[in-house]
């Protein structure tokens, strides 16, 4: 069962299963700070949990929890929140800690969609010189749980692609695709968390190098 109707949730339907009970509904800003959507969300899952309680639990937090500097966001404390009511109330779960996610459509605000518009409206931002981001092919997810999913009991992964990529290198690959120039100035700011990938994620991406996988989200999303 599928609860959700964004990227995510899409992005399960070939691989959707009475015995899982895929959560991928809830509060999609980052920003978000009003407490009704992430009660509507805490309680979305709850009910969900009860109305399925001999289903495993296939959760889809954030690799923001590993930010340092966004301990006290609204967001991060909600997402840890949920992470402990899982582990305490739930037989059998998974909860995967999902990188920025590069996919058709979704959030306008992520990564790959801001870059997009910026470059393809002449909008000229801000590049954080000292920024790096954790990328993941929205098929990636659907993929790697269909292999994992099932053996992976009561645990808490980490999944991304596992390179830190410089803001420079995603626009770059951007402006190939668009074949136009991206108008951005540069400061010295920003800055990087370290997350530990499981064996399991490290095993899933092998082979595969960052210029390939930067270069097939590109060809693929832009």
């Amino acid at each position: 069962m599928i609860v959700g109707s964004g990227l995510v949730a899409n992005s399960l339907k070939n691989i959707d299963s009475e015995d899982i009970l895929f959560f991928a509904s809830g509060v999609s800003n980052s920003l978000e700070t009003r407490s009704s959507e992430f009660e509507r969300e805490f309680s979305l899952l709850k009910n969900s949990i009860k109305a399925n309680s001999t289903s495993k639990l296939v959760y889809f937090s954030t690799l923001s929890v590993n930010d340092q500097s966004k301990q006290d966001s609204q967001y991060v404390l909600h997402k840890l929140h949920i992470e402990d009511y899982i582990k305490n109330n739930c037989d059998n779960y998974l909860i995967l800690r999902i990188g920025n996610i590069v996919g058709n459509g979704g959030n306008p605000n992520t990564l790959f969609n801001f870059l997009k518009n910026q470059i393809t409206n002449n909008i000229q931002f801000k590049v954080h010189n000292k920024a790096r981001r954790l990328l993941l092919d929205i098929d990636d997810i659907a993929k790697f749980l269909y292999t994992n999913c099932i053996d992976t009991k009561n645990k808490t992964l980490n999944f991304a692609y596992p390179y830190y990529y410089d803001l420079k290198e995603i626009i770059d690959a951007i402006q190939q695709q668009i074949k136009k120039d991206a108008d951005y100035t540069e400061s010295e700011e920003g800055d990087f968390y370290k997350v530990e990938f499981d064996e399991t994620t490290n095993i899933f991406f092998e082979g595969i190098n960052s210029d390939q996988y930067l270069k097939t989200l590109a060809e693929k999303y832009i």
